[in-house]
């Protein structure tokens, strides 16, 4: 058995940042069953460009996998009946709206826990359930703003700039998914439920770590760095080569010495400018300006060999195609496959988490309502009359 194979969530989720974390839940065999609004045509994420068509996309298939998909009216009589007999028989749960919708569509524990004691209800929103934000929609792109990320990135006499990548959302997802498997095992134990308030901003301002903390003690003012350095750390940065750019990251006082020798300088590891992280730190610019010298003399591969050889932390700074290509990425198998009838053999991104050395088989991300009868008949035993009856109702979105 996966280890999560004893799971089922019902999950109320769109776009990336719930999605995200509810895919490594399923990739660790959690049966995800999510809810898509069919007024809308499901989930926003099956018509975001480019690689969308008919109701599937890409980016929908990147947050998607191993789950199922039902297409339910919560705000019709009958769709909330359906609603609440899955919460009768799963451990979970989880939604990613505003944080003042979980109220209005009664999803927190104080309106399910008579449906179901044992219930987990995790709410992941941009700014939470409680606080003066909590009615205010979020995004990542806004949160890497407001929680001082952009701040801290880019060049010092450039704009602030975000991430490449949505990281917020992924970190929020991520603490949603370790939060809602914490309280399952709990509720599991003690024999209650309850709510798990999450938002983003949460997320974003605690990976401030160590920068707020030196504030919140020191006084301590973050700047941007030339070339995204480290700090404290010196050097910590990217270097350009003779072809592109690389890597280097002497955390430790041996690297550098190491790097001194690698590079035919060993005597910058003596010299009172840089004999320490301190002096290093001091005279930052004046150790660049050397290093800059010396690796600019040859090609990245030839340093990362070099480098790497005399045990100096080096790498090159890949574009995606090549991230993708790197020998490592292809030996821990991060690139798997699943067939979809639309777009064919898709190659997606393995999540990190790894338990046990089994194979993960993963199934595409389902097809909006593919998986009512497997649901409805399979799960919750209704026969055809009802779900009929359902239907005419409206619970699954406007009848034909």
């Amino acid at each position: 058995m996966r280890p999560l194979e004893d799971f089922r969530i019902v999950s109320v989720e769109q776009f990336g940042a719930g999605p995200f974390g509810t895919m490594h839940l399923a990739d660790l065999g959690a049966e995800v069953i999510k809810i898509e609004d069919p007024s809308t045509g499901g989930d926003v994420a099956r018509s975001v460009p480019p690689f969308a068509d008919d109701g599937d996309s890409l980016f929908f298939e990147t947050f998607n996998r191993n789950k199922r998909s039902l297409a339910l009216d919560l705000g019709t009589a009958g769709g909330r009946a359906v609603f609440e007999d899955l919460v009768r028989v799963s451990d979970a749960v989880f939604s990613n709206l505003r944080g003042d919708v979980p109220e209005r569509l009664r999803l927190r524990y104080a309106d399910l826990c008579e449906v179901n004691p044992r219930i987990v209800c995790v709410s992941l929103s941009g700014f939470g359930m409680t606080g003066p934000r909590r009615a205010e929609p979020a995004y990542d792109y806004i949160l890497q703003g407001l929680a001082g990320w952009m701040d801290l990135t880019g060049e010092p006499d450039g704009p602030p700039a975000k991430s490449g990548l949505s990281l917020v959302d992924y970190i929020g997802g991520i603490v949603a998914a370790l939060s809602l498997v914490s309280a399952v095992h709990a509720a599991r134990r003690d024999g209650r439920g309850c709510d798990c308030d999450l938002s983003l901003h949460d997320a974003a301002v605690s990976m401030l770590t160590y920068p707020g903390v030196w504030h919140l003690n020191g006084g301590f003012e973050p700047r941007r760095l030339p070339r995204s350095a480290h700090p404290s750390i010196v050097p910590f940065q990217v270097f350009r080569t003779a072809d592109g750019w690389m890597t280097i990251a002497c955390a430790k006082e041996k690297f550098f010495v190491r790097l001194a020798e690698a590079i035919g300088r060993p005597a910058l590891s003596t010299d009172e400018r840089f004999s320490s992280f301190e002096a290093r730190r001091i005279h930052r610019e004046a150790l660049a300006a050397i290093l800059d010298e010396a690796l600019g003399a040859r090609p990245t591969a030839d340093w990362v060999r070099i480098l790497g050889e005399a045990g100096v932390p080096c790498g090159p700074v890949n574009d995606v195609a090549a991230a993708l290509r790197e020998p490592q990425t292809l030996a821990r198998n991060l690139i798997v496959e699943t067939e979809h009838p639309r777009f064919g053999t898709v190659r997606q991104l393995a999540t990190a988490a790894r338990i046990g050395d089994e194979p993960v088989a993963h199934r595409r991300a389902p097809r909006l309502n593919e998986d009512a009868a497997a649901v409805l008949e399979g799960i919750l035993g209704y026969d055809s009359a009802r779900i009929e009856r359902l239907a005419v109702d409206g619970a699954f979105g406007e009848s034909s």
